[in-house]
């Protein structure tokens, strides 16, 4: 057996970047095989199969630290040295899972009354919980969850005011972190056991057979002969690979890999091009069908089913990827860049006749949704249509080692994912037993004086510092558990203070000073990342501007459809001026006054009010006009 450390990698969200091992030999096969056995679990408990929750989730709490110890090392350096250890952890992982399963009747016969065997295995859970957590995912998710079990046990009766918590005692702690509903195997783990392992598992069946390559094919034969070709590939092939994977750096590795060279190929600079990509793929995760795991969570805390959430995201999601398109236009006509040569592009009816059964199981997973089926059986059923209809085409079809090795990717690609939401669990939970939401929802309500502008400022500041150190998924649970009460105390309706706290979960991924997604195109494009960063930044303005839609506005279906119509339809031009007073041309290169006339239409556009619209609507036309009269006079001067 042999082993060698990879530098970095990028979970299956892609907002983590850690090292790993890569085994050759015995242990490569132990863990493709256990990756295998941990597919099949989770498909049989899902479908077919009938245990207890908390058992269910304690089991797949044992696959993933076991894979986790495996597969990440203690130290990146010398890291073989540590396998023993870890191959030990791993064990034990294995260990305190199976014993809630065996003791866990025998602790309801005892009144829930804990012996010490039941407090130690308890003890061993949070700490190898934090252990793995620290090595896939670095210091930062694991010191906020020892924060707030330090607070819960120890500091918190020291503090004082709102924040002074009496304390409870270690048995009982560690009795709600390993045997009580709203633990480490708990809500978030129930999450992550169901609807996140499913849809990943979905998402590795779907590029195994050869779907990414479709989609990148697709984007090139539908958006290659347009002016900014490739940076409209850019957008559009991310956002059908964040609808498969809800991953942003996943999504800039994976498609910015092919559209980058293109774009820096026909005359766009090199940081343009990078942060094209960075903005285009953070919004895959905005994507309906899948949208990251946020969306599972947020349907299963908030009751809504995920069929509503996906349904009302896509307008917002559309807009989103079409602000960024406005940029990417804007930006090839102020440079005068040509499309693709029509050699570079390949046939629409090729590429369909080659790939056009992999429409087939998203059909089937967003049909079976629609008749009213389970997110979990319906992403079953995508598999199992991913499968047969791979046989459509000779190019692609899967025989039992394309499933088996699909199957072991997958769970591969859940580690990080799947350890990020059990120690979630641990915040949660406490956040939970000490009330800490209303007390922050209530500091909120405080800084911000009442004011709902205020109050989403502040959660977005709080979600731009937080996704400086925790993946997207993290970060929306955090603010989800802590700020969402403050905002529906202030009016504003459940669906709409979670989907705005979702978005702006995501702008850590393109705002500096630390940008993942920016950096990983930069990585690619060979540009500055800071400069990137900024492009970046600026290319996703929708991201700031749209969930505010969300709140004072009916864009979620929450008024009449004409109302919903004509909202998205003044968002969308006013996103356009947005942009054109960013790139500072339109018809021309602008003037100063121009640029604040386009600002000024824009925010008219965006404000809730239809006479505004139609002021700002007005000034538009006025501006066009007065641009194309410029033109036809200079033309004629100079004939």
């Amino acid at each position: 057996m042999t082993t060698k450390c990879d530098s970095v990698v990028k979970d299956s969200e892609g907002e983590v970047t850690t090292a790993r091992r890569e085994f050759k030999g015995s242990m490569a096969k132990v863990i493709y095989w256990v990756g295998v056995a941990m597919a099949l679990f989770h498909i049989w408990v899902n479908t077919v199969g009938i245990m207890p929750e908390i058992q269910r989730n304690a089991l797949h709490f044992s696959f993933i630290c076991f894979l986790g110890y495996l597969i990440y090392p203690f130290k990146k350096r010398n890291h073989h040295r540590w396998l023993p250890l870890d191959f030990g952890l791993a064990i034990l992982s294995v260990a305190v899972g199976v014993y809630l399963v065996l003791f866990e009747d025998a602790l309801h016969a005892r009144n829930e009354v804990p012996t010490q065997v039941d407090l130690v295995f308890a003890a061993i859970a949070i700490i190898l919980m934090l252990e793995i957590t620290r090595r896939t995912a670095g210091y930062i998710i694991p010191s906020i969850a020892a924060f707030f079990l330090g607070y819960a046990l120890w500091f918190g009766q020291y503090m004082e005011g709102l924040w002074n918590f009496p304390g409870v005692n270690l048995v009982r702690m560690l009795y709600r972190m390993y045997f009580a509903p709203d633990g480490i195997f708990g809500t978030i783990a129930t999450i992550s056991s169901t609807f996140v392992f499913l849809f990943v598992l979905f998402a590795a069946f779907l590029l195994k057979s050869g779907a990414g390559d479709f989609i990148i094919k697709l984007s090139e034969a539908l958006m290659g002969r347009m002016i900014g070709g490739p940076a409209k590939i850019a957008v559009f092939a991310s956002g059908l690979m964040g609808s498969i994977s809800g991953s942003a750096v996943a999504n800039t590795v994976g498609t910015g890999s092919i559209t980058i060279p293109l774009m820096k190929r026909v005359g766009f600079p090199s940081k343009f091009a990078g942060g094209v990509e960075a903005a285009a793929s953070t919004g895959g995760q905005l994507m309906p069908p899948i949208m990251g795991a946020g969306a599972f969570i947020m349907s299963q805390w908030t009751q809504i089913p995920y069929l509503t959430i996906v349904g009302v995201a896509f307008i917002p999601a559309m807009l989103y990827f079409l602000s960024v398109t406005f940029f990417v236009h804007l930006r090839a006509k102020k440079l005068g860049l040509k499309p693709l040569e029509r050699h570079e592009i390949p046939s629409l009816a090729a590429v369909l006749k080659e790939g056009w059964h992999f429409f087939i199981p998203i059909a089937v997973l967003m049909g079976l949704l629609m008749w009213g089926f389970t997110p979990t059986f319906s992403a079953c059923a995508g598999i199992g249509a991913i499968i047969a209809s791979s046989w459509l085409n000779k190019k692609s079809r899967m025989g039992l080692k394309d499933i088996l090795d699909a199957f072991a990717l997958g769970s591969q690609n859940m580690v990080s994912t799947g350890v990020i939401l059990l120690c979630s669990g641990i915040v949660v939970g406490v956040v939970l037993m000490v009330g800490a939401g209303i007390k922050f929802s209530i500091m909120i309500s405080a800084l911000s004086g009442g004011s709902l502008f205020l109050t989403i400022i502040l959660v977005a500041l709080a979600s731009l510092v937080l996704g400086m150190g925790l993946p997207v998924t993290a970060s929306y649970i955090v603010l989800a558990v802590l700020a969402a009460p403050s905002m529906e105390m202030l009016g504003t309706s459940l669906i709409a203070a979670h989907l705005l706290i979702f978005w702006y979960s995501q702008d850590a991924n393109v705002t500096p000073p630390v940008c993942l997604a920016a950096y990983s195109a930069a990585g690619i494009s060979g540009s500055k990342p800071l400069e990137t960063g900024f492009e970046s930044w600026k290319l996703a303005k929708g991201l700031y501007l749209i969930p505010m839609l969300f709140v004072y506005t009916p864009i979620l279906f929450e008024g009449p459809i004409w109302q919903v119509v004509e909202t998205a339809v003044c968002a969308l031009i006013g996103l356009f001026c947005t942009a054109v007073f960013f790139e500072g041309f339109h018809i021309r290169l602008l003037n100063p006054v121009y640029r604040g006339g386009y600002l000024a239409v824009a925010l008219l556009l965006l404000w809730p009010s239809m006479v505004l619209h139609g002021i700002g609507f007005v000034m538009l036309v006025a501006m066009v006009a007065l641009q194309k009269a410029t033109l036809t006079k200079i033309a004629t001067v100079a004939a």
